[in-house]
């Protein structure tokens, strides 16, 4: 079952947490209908170039640039490593899903699908593609990305009683081995 506002609310899941869309300057956030649109922090990753294939094994630090800034300008075909301003406690049956935010998916920008895990918790890293021939311009705090809570039954084991390696991230997270 799709979570609707007022069970988001309900489930004091993000923090901080904004009742109603706030517009700003800027795209949207906050609570809309059936999920909740989150915001960009201002902490940025991009990769070095290199002839070196990179895999969740092989990636470290000396392979990235991390940048914090309150404009981050993402050129053509580019990709980044950003994160969300919220922090995000997924309960024991509740998977979250990040997608698309519309008025970025109409500049050319694409948020690559990440699922939150029942029982994760921590700051979203977020996977950003600027698919536009132009340039796009990033603002810290401006929407980016929309969550979809979706329920079920509570699972047997969550991602929290796995020991998963992501919990409770804070800022940019590379992958982990």
């Amino acid at each position: 079952m799709l979570l609707s506002d007022t069970q988001i609310a309900l489930a004091e899941i993000i923090e901080p947490f904004e009742p109603e869309q706030v517009r700003k300057a800027g795209t949207s956030y906050g609570l809309s209908s059936y999920g909740y649109d989150v915001r960009i922090g201002n902490e940025f990753v991009t990769f070095l170039p290199s002839d070196k294939p990179l895999s969740p094994e092989t990636i470290s630090e000396r392979d990235v640039v991390r940048e914090r800034a309150d404009k981050f300008v993402l050129h053509p075909g580019a990709f980044v490593l950003a994160v969300t301003v919220e922090y995000l406690r997924m309960p024991p049956d509740v998977t979250g899903l990040v997608c698309d935010k519309s008025s970025w998916a109409r500049c050319g920008l694409s948020v690559q699908n990440t699922v939150l895990e029942p029982g994760w918790h921590g700051e979203v890293t977020l996977e950003l593609h600027n698919q536009s021939p132009r340039p796009l311009l990033l603002t810290a705090g401006q929407g980016i990305a929309q969550v979809l809570f979706v329920r079920g039954e509570p699972c047997r084991t969550t991602y929290a009683d796995r020991g998963g390696r992501y919990q409770g991230q804070r800022g940019v997270t590379l992958p982990r081995r």
